[in-house]
């Protein structure tokens, strides 16, 4: 009888240690969780020792008392490693927060220096922003965006100015330089390169990401073989040479009223989803062999010096063209 009492009693304390975990779960009480896993330790000793008294009667009080205990020390364990692990995750997560509050001190830090009026800092805060970039991927499009921001101030210089005499010479003499200017434009230069940096390869697998570029003034904008998402370069003056051969641009490429001062080298770039030269200028020639466009295209340039027209359309939705020009098997036919 005594042994059918104390399997009773372990069931009836080991319902209640139920009760209590589930209670203590929910509640998110780490006293509750503690009481139910010491009652259920009780519990388990309880029904495991009753159970091996009555189906093993040859094994004494001892042996079922060691055998219970086991049972009720697993859970304790359990409940330890549990413990642990939370408090492990805990810590995990105090360590983001504070490297993401690291993060976006550093992050808030480098774009005020942007605003600083030497030079090197200014390249330092670039610098900066990249290299948060790299180590936080999720910053990438945001400090895209920052520098593309950047590169859209205000800006001149002699070089960007035509000579009469030498219409296709920009390099501007000894005496015209300024030497607060040519500091900017160096600037600039790290900032173009650091956008080439952050950005994927063609041939790499990841998230894409976009440009904003509008009304810039860029010099050999480099952007070939990588990998970009929207290009947005509205009334954008591209000077010297622009290179973006065999890059691949997965959103809409807007060129509209661009203006490309050098030779622009396009040849091998898709374009998958449209591209627009609507009002674009090309002062010198534009080569886009062996690019390939898709969705849509509007090609009424406002100056067409294309080098080569063996430009492959796939699926189209919407074409439109210059008087005169084009399409016979997916190719591009000018006058």
């Amino acid at each position: 009888m005594d042994k059918w009492v104390i399997l009773i009693a372990g069931s009836v304390i080991s319902l209640a240690a139920i009760s209590l975990l589930l209670l203590g779960w929910l509640r998110h009480r780490q006293g509750l969780l503690l009481t139910g896993t010491v009652f259920a330790a009780i519990g388990l000793l309880c029904l495991v020792g009753g159970w091996l008294l009555i189906a093993d009667p040859r094994s004494g009080p001892t042996e079922a008392i060691k055998t219970g205990g086991l049972a009720g020390g697993a859970v304790v364990a359990l409940y330890a490693l549990w413990l642990n692990d939370r408090k492990r995750r805990a810590e995990e997560d105090r360590n983001d927060h504070d490297r993401e509050r690291v993060s976006d001190e550093r992050f808030a830090r480098a774009v005020e220096m942007l605003g600083n009026e030497a030079d090197q800092v200014r390249v330092g805060a670039l610098h900066a922003l990249a290299g948060l970039a790299k180590s936080r991927p999720d910053y990438t499009q945001t400090v895209l965006d920052i520098i593309c921001s950047y590169l859209r101030r205000p800006f001149e210089h002699s070089s960007f100015e035509r000579r009469p005499d030498e219409p296709h010479r920009y390099l501007p003499k000894p005496e015209e330089r300024d030497p607060d200017t040519d500091r900017e434009r160096q600037v600039r230069e790290t900032a173009q390169r650091l956008i080439h940096d952050l950005l994927p390869k063609r041939d790499t697998e990841g998230p894409t990401y976009d440009l904003d570029l509008t009304g810039a003034k860029l010099e050999y904008l480099e952007l070939s073989n990588l990998r970009i998402g929207r290009l947005v370069a509205r009334y954008t003056h591209f000077m010297g040479i622009t290179r973006w051969q065999g890059a691949e641009f997965g959103k809409e490429v807007l060129l509209t009223n661009a203006v490309f001062h050098g030779r622009a080298e396009l040849h091998h770039a898709k374009f998958r989803n449209g591209i627009s030269l609507l009002a674009t200028r090309f002062d010198r020639e534009l080569s886009i062999h062996h690019a390939l466009v898709e969705q849509w295209a509007d090609f009424r340039v406002e100056a067409p010096l294309i080098r080569h027209e063996e430009l492959t359309f796939g699926k189209l939705d919407r074409l439109q063209l210059p008087e005169g020009w084009r399409v016979e098997d997916g190719k591009l036919i000018i006058p």
